[in-house]
């Protein structure tokens, strides 16, 4: 495997989920944090390709599949699943 592509795999995959982990901070609502989920899952994929080419880095492997399921959960609450109408209106 090229090491410039794990590279791109690793720093990408850090990159993305300190972006992605800035967006949830700042609260920005809904869509946003929705969005900032779908890039978790970007970064999960790239650290779960990196765990697993690159040489004694299985653990980032399985630690990103775990959490790449959680990414989905957040993916589907925040921006696939409709909140409640009683719920909307208290929360708007």
């Amino acid at each position: 495997m090229s090491q410039t592509l794990l590279d791109a795999l690793q720093y990408y995959g850090a990159g993305a989920a300190t972006l992605a982990a800035l967006l949830v901070s700042l609260n920005l609502g809904r869509r946003w944090t929705g969005w900032a989920f779908v890039i978790f899952v970007t970064s999960s994929l790239a650290l779960i390709g990196w765990g697993f080419l690159q040489p004694d880095s299985e653990g980032i492997g399985w630690q990103n599949i775990a959490l790449l399921g959680i990414n989905c959960v957040g993916v589907y609450s925040h921006l696939i699943r409709r909140k409640p109408a009683k719920q909307q209106a208290s929360n708007d």
